[in-house]
């Protein structure tokens, strides 16, 4: 399969699939990583197994291009899925927030909404203190703020979506949480770029 033909960036064998012990693997042969959705794979490392489904593959190229290799690996009483041009579009999970669930998370993650580059959540202080500034008479503390994202975290984890617990990331925990958790928000649409004109409200 030729990924980046015209990409003198792009080694001229990439990688490598092979098929053993009933699994397909994926090997680095190339000098750039190859980028699964949760790591990197180096070369001389040990290769990737594929999960059933689809899976993306990038490969880093020249003048910041990236290269996407798409595989698919059918389990052993599954088919391919057909095309299915003329179905409607199935919506995205969209997790219903209360009114100070909204507005909490939306002044954390304001800077992902304002497309800021590597962008990081505020802390609770930072986020405790804006929102008491512009709604002075609803007591906001940091304690409230961390209760109230908290329970939208809880809510999400409990219905799948990964990376939520301390458990799943691990320590030093950091940021990590609050970043899984607005680029979920944002990814299934429950928080989008219009949602900063609730900022402007408050």
């Amino acid at each position: 399969m030729c990924v980046g033909e015209d990409d003198p960036q792009v080694s001229r064998c990439q990688g490598r699939l092979t098929h053993r012990h009933g699994r397909w693997w994926v090997a680095n042969n190339g000098r750039l990583p190859l980028r699964f959705p949760s790591r990197l794979l180096f070369t001389g490392e040990e290769p990737l197994p594929l999960e059933t489904g689809y899976t993306p593959l990038f490969v880093r190229g020249s003048r910041d291009r990236e290269h996407l290799l798409e595989v698919f690996v059918s389990g052993p009483e599954t088919e391919r899925p057909v095309a299915l041009p003329g179905d409607v579009t199935r919506p995205p999970r969209v997790w219903v927030l209360t009114d100070e669930e909204k507005l909490a998370v939306v002044v954390l993650g304001q800077r992902y909404l304002l497309h800021e580059p590597r962008p990081q959540p505020l802390t609770w202080r930072q986020t405790a203190a804006q929102l008491a500034e512009s709604r002075p008479g609803e007591a906001w503390s940091e304690k409230r703020v961390e209760h109230l994202v908290n329970r939208v975290r809880t809510m999400l984890s409990r219905d799948g979506v990964p990376w939520l617990t301390r458990e799943e990331v691990g320590e030093p925990v950091g940021n990590a949480l609050n970043d899984h958790l607005i680029r979920a928000l944002m990814m299934s649409t429950t928080l989008v770029p219009p949602d900063l004109a609730l900022i402007d409200a408050a």
